[in-house]
């Protein structure tokens, strides 16, 4: 299941909407191992086309560079469908090369870049399988103690009966 919250799944349909009529794509980076989608990066369409995208692969390098220097990977890859639906094609399927990511779709075939719903769905893609997952929206990211700045919490007070003198 991809756990995604409001303001995450919002940018992205958004970015989808404003792209349309060639499709929009980026990447949700998060923590290395967290399965949390945390950081949302917006990428070029370097393709240019409303029936197929492609990551600028300088663009990308430099992606991967930044995430490594943070500690995260890729928890989503996302791009969009602007006269299908939100299904990975033949295409998508072959490019999928990150195995434990969660591939987003989302279709803008009925209303383009107008007001109106989407389709959003989300996939696991690993060695050309494709098993669609739900995708749960949440109001906010939990945001995760940092354990080297969480300081251990106060001792319980001690009643003043139990206090010596």
């Amino acid at each position: 299941m991809l756990s995604i919250d409001q303001e995450t799944y919002d940018a992205i349909v958004a970015h989808a909407k404003r792209d349309h009529p060639d499709e929009a794509c980026g990447v949700v980076a998060g923590p290395a191992g967290s399965d949390r989608p945390e950081r949302m990066v917006e990428m070029v369409n370097a393709a240019g086309s409303p029936t197929f995208y492609e990551f600028d692969s300088l663009e990308l390098l430099a992606l991967y560079k930044d995430m490594d220097a943070r500690d995260e990977e890729p928890v989503v890859i996302y791009h969009s469908h602007t006269a299908t639906e939100a299904y990975p094609s033949r295409t998508d399927i072959g490019l999928a090369s990150e195995p434990n990511a969660h591939y987003v779709l989302v279709s803008t075939r009925e209303h383009g870049n107008n007001d109106g719903p989407v389709e959003f769905r989300s996939y696991r893609i690993q060695d050309g399988e494709v098993t669609e997952e739900e995708v749960a929206v949440v109001p906010a990211r939990d945001p995760q103690p940092d354990p080297q700045s969480d300081p251990e919490p106060d001792p319980e007070p001690v009643p003043e009966s139990a206090r010596r003198t």
